[in-house]
């Protein structure tokens, strides 16, 4: 009986292609968009209903100490105190009890209002309908990021590898890589030669684009530069000498 023959893995030469990672979509970008729309939702409440009708009670409020108190002082002082009440109840204003003066707290309880309501100015209202429109235009902004990215792609040859930016890098040209962020965040940070001599940083950010580690495995398998990585504790101390500790 005839047995299959092992697959070999891919050759090195073969190009390595890395898209948007669905983790980008919905993690990342997914939840800033719903925050921003969020927050644009509130802001725009508090325009339209929020404030204006915060506004409408503290001015009910006003007019409940400034004018209706007074009337009562005036009416029971002038001993025509069980006409002003049968009025006040005629409109659905309280009354007080046992002659007491009214409160405007007990008032407020009974119609399931603020206690103390926020006169808020024109200006502060118009404020929420800015905050509104910032957001909205934040979450706009995280979709027109999010198309613009829809096509872009890391991409490793035998030879170089290029960004997302559409930028071509050889790896002969890589004279540094810091990897101190990729066991946490993934990300990779590789500064390369230009042709005018200056050094250029690039970022390989596996989280955004799926597979980006076989990238940084391909350049690191060509890489003869400055390496700068985290060094973990253990390793740190075994690499102390008896001589030195002593």
């Amino acid at each position: 009986m005839e047995t299959a023959a092992p697959t070999s893995p891919p050759p090195a030469s073969e190009p390595i292609i890395c898209r948007i990672a669905p983790w980008y979509y919905y993690r990342r970008m997914g939840p800033l968009a719903a925050l921003f729309l969020i927050f644009g939702g509130m802001f725009l409440y508090d325009g339209i209903w929020g404030y204006p009708k915060k506004v409408e009670l503290a001015r009910k409020k006003e007019q409940f100490m400034k004018q209706f108190l007074p009337s009562f002082e005036a009416a029971k002082k002038e001993g025509r105190l069980e006409q002003w009440m049968e009025d006040a109840r005629a409109k659905g204003m309280p009354t007080g009890v046992d002659g007491d003066v009214p409160r405007w707290a007990t008032y407020a309880a009974q119609n399931g209002w603020e206690e103390d309501p926020k006169l808020y100015s024109d200006r502060e209202i118009a404020e929420q309908f800015y905050y509104a429109y910032g957001c909205f235009a934040g979450a706009a902004v995280v979709g027109i990021v999010v198309l613009l990215n829809r096509r872009k792609m890391l991409r490793a040859e035998a030879d170089h590898w290029v960004t997302p930016e559409g930028v071509t890098i050889r790896y002969a040209d890589v004279c540094r890589v810091d990897k101190r962020k990729w066991e946490h965040q993934a990300l990779a940070y590789v500064w390369h030669r230009t042709e005018g001599g200056r050094e250029k940083r690039a970022v390989i950010d596996d989280l955004k684009f799926d597979g980006a580690g076989r990238v940084l495995d391909r350049l690191m398998s060509r890489f003869s530069g400055e390496l700068i990585e985290k060094v973990s504790e253990t390793e740190s101390a075994e690499s102390v000498s008896p001589e030195t500790e002593k």
